[in-house]
């Protein structure tokens, strides 16, 4: 019986994923990450011998699983190992903002230049910049991470910039989304003489582009702007894993900054004492 092979949370998650309930909403209910989810999903599907939800479905109502032949279980096993090992380094990243907020003490700087680290490395990705952003200044890069020269230069160079709202981080000002673009240099913008697209793809030899907006309720704050240089498009999953890393990335940089405050304020001497 299938019951004997899975723990109690297994088989929790495996007849809600079954019946069509999403990571999210089976996280949500037993308080976990998604990510932790699908880690157990894998595990669900190794120890159980099937490699679809319709298999799995059909498993729990009963049925007999078919057997499979060597080649096949090899292959379903390398695919499950793989994915298993892929939600795991996901959920160390995610975890690791927490250990970020938990011990920034208000070192807004290198809470972000860490919290940039991780996003490339949940993204697979070398190239990076996060964005601040302010309202009627526009954004600044506030930390690159492997970009070239020449192209961090420029943003040096620009300081607070100001967007045309048809590039991506002018779509993400304007939309408060993630824009995902497959290839900058096939988009009709890259024709044009837009400063930001040329740099983004000539001077930073970006191919294929997120940007991932950073919101603190309804209030944009930044943006993750994370790209390729080979014509190797973000997946879905990618960035909707990004996109729950932006969130939380945005608790760690403002707990930072009032971290950061607090110790302004203390270590101000009080202007109103006196010495006697």
């Amino acid at each position: 019986m299938y019951e004997d092979r899975l723990s109690p949370r297994e088989l929790e998650i495996a007849r809600a994923y079954a019946l069509g309930d999403t990571y999210h909403r089976i996280a949500e209910r037993l308080c976990i990450a998604p990510s932790t989810v699908r880690t157990h999903l894998a595990a669900i599907y190794r120890k159980l011998e099937v490699s679809s939800k319709l298999e799995l479905h059909k498993m729990l109502d009963g049925a007999t699983p078919n057997r499979k032949s060597q080649s096949e279980q090899a292959e379903i096993i390398s695919e499950l190992a793989l994915s298993l090992e892929e939600a795991i380094s996901r959920e160390r990243a995610l975890s690791e903002v927490l250990r970020i907020i938990s011990g920034s003490e208000g070192r807004i700087n290198e809470v972000i230049a860490a919290l940039l680290g991780y996003a490339l490395e949940l993204c697979d990705a070398e190239f990076g910049l996060l964005l601040e952003y302010k309202a009627q200044k526009g954004f600044r890069a506030s930390h690159t991470k492997g970009i070239p020269r020449a192209f961090h230069e420029w943003w040096v160079e620009k300081g607070d910039y100001q967007p045309n709202p048809q590039t991506a981080i002018g779509r993400v000002e304007a939309d408060h989304d993630v824009v995902n673009i497959l290839d900058v240099r096939a988009e009709e913008l890259f024709q044009t003489d837009d400063p930001l697209r040329y740099a983004t793809a000539t001077l930073g030899g970006a191919r294929s582009f997120t940007a991932i907006p950073m919101l603190a309720g309804k209030r944009l704050i930044g943006a993750f702007t994370i790209y390729r240089q080979q014509l190797r498009p973000f997946d879905e999953k990618t960035v909707q894993l990004a996109r729950m890393f932006a969130d939380q990335s945005v608790i760690a940089i403002e707990n930072a900054r009032m971290m950061s405050e607090l110790r302004t304020t203390i270590e101000q001497p009080d202007r109103h004492s006196t010495v006697v």
